[in-house]
């Protein structure tokens, strides 16, 4: 479990590699997904478009949202957005800038589902079967309306006796398996056009700037990590903590309770090594924990977690700390403990 844990970590990073690999692996899964899918039309003028059109945007629209799933930085991106504004200002620039990072790989599988489904044509034969005008086909001539409807719809079922080894369904499968694929080629040139433009006009733009949203995009990220972590630690820290001075006042309640046992009815106290009792506030002493242990109360922890959310520090390390967080988060510091450590660690 921990293999799997670190693992889905790893790939919820913010690192490009990752994501990137990430991407190409939803692509893969998305072709071997394609190419083993049995696709079989209903040939019914009332389900035809509805199915056909289904297949072309109902898997994407899934994949679009795995991708977005497994992103982290969408999550981090919402909150950014959503935020009070607090003690630290927010620049719409590194919203957009997650924003585009994450559509751009977000993107991918679907895209290349659609392209693919294109230039197969099954999807785009089935979906349009009904919608192709009779009047481009001579074969049609002879049919009363209805009938011309029934056998469009039967177009996509080449094994259907009504158009088995028919000119007619033979002319326009064909008709719209082409035209599917020039969309498919038409959209797939357009992407590349883009990607190409995109990719050599950047250089003419300001690269200070976006270094900037990018720095800024991968702190929000890394901070909102760091500080998961924190609260993890200092939440075993205190439920440690807890524990232990819970079996500490139940020991001091049983030797009371013996003790009166002893008066009362000669029962002999059973003899024990004397253990000293573990102070509650000097368990982990001297662990390194000070930063974490000064916060010791459930009113303090809240009270921090809401300031955290409501105005997070400004990106000042040289901001003292009773301006950051105000007065009455670090009243029980452990003696002793150097207060450039807390205030460093808090700062953070």
């Amino acid at each position: 479990m921990d293999r799997i844990r670190m693992l889905f970590q790893n790939l919820q990073s913010s690192s490009e590699s990752v994501m990137n690999g990430v991407c190409l692996l939803l692509a893969a899964v998305t072709v071997k997904l394609y190419s083993s899918f049995d696709f079989n039309c209903p040939c019914l003028a009332r389900y035809n478009a509805l199915y056909g059109l289904g297949l072309l945007l109902t898997p994407p629209l899934a994949l679009f949202l795995c991708g977005l799933l497994i992103n982290r930085q969408s999550v981090v991106m919402v909150e950014e957005w959503r935020r009070p504004t607090g003690r630290r200002k927010k620049d719409l620039g590194i919203i957009r800038y997650m924003c585009s990072s994450v559509l751009q790989r977000a993107l991918a599988a679907p895209l290349i589902w659609i392209l693919l489904a294109l230039l197969d044509g099954k999807c785009f034969v089935c979906a349009f079967s009904n919608s192709v005008d009779p009047e481009k086909f001579l074969d049609f001539a002879n049919m009363t309306p209805s009938q011309v409807q029934l056998f469009l719809a039967k177009v996509p079922c080449k094994e259907d006796e009504l158009v088995r080894n028919s000119p007619a369904r033979k002319a326009v499968s064909r008709y719209l398996r082409c035209l599917s694929q020039a969309i498919g080629w038409s959209v797939t040139l357009l992407l590349i056009t883009v990607a190409f433009l995109a990719r050599c006009l950047r250089p003419c733009f300001d690269q200070t700037v976006f270094l900037q949203r990018r720095y800024w995009s991968n702190y929000v990220d890394l901070e909102q990590k760091l500080f998961d972590e924190t609260c993890c630690e200092h939440a075993r820290d205190f439920a440690h903590r807890c524990v232990l001075h819970f079996f500490s006042s139940m020991q001091s309640e049983l030797r009371a309770l013996g003790l009166k046992r002893d008066l009362a009815g000669g029962i002999p106290e059973p003899q024990a090594s004397p253990e000293p009792p573990e102070p509650p506030e000097d368990v982990d002493g001297g662990s390194g924990k000070a930063h974490l242990r000064a916060i010791c109360s459930q009113e303090q922890v809240d009270r921090l977690l809401s300031t955290w959310y409501s105005s997070k520090p400004p990106l000042d390390l040289g901001a003292p700390s009773s301006r950051l967080w105000g007065p009455g988060l670090n009243h029980r510091l452990p003696v002793g403990a150097p207060s450039t450590k807390l205030r460093h660690q808090t700062d953070v």
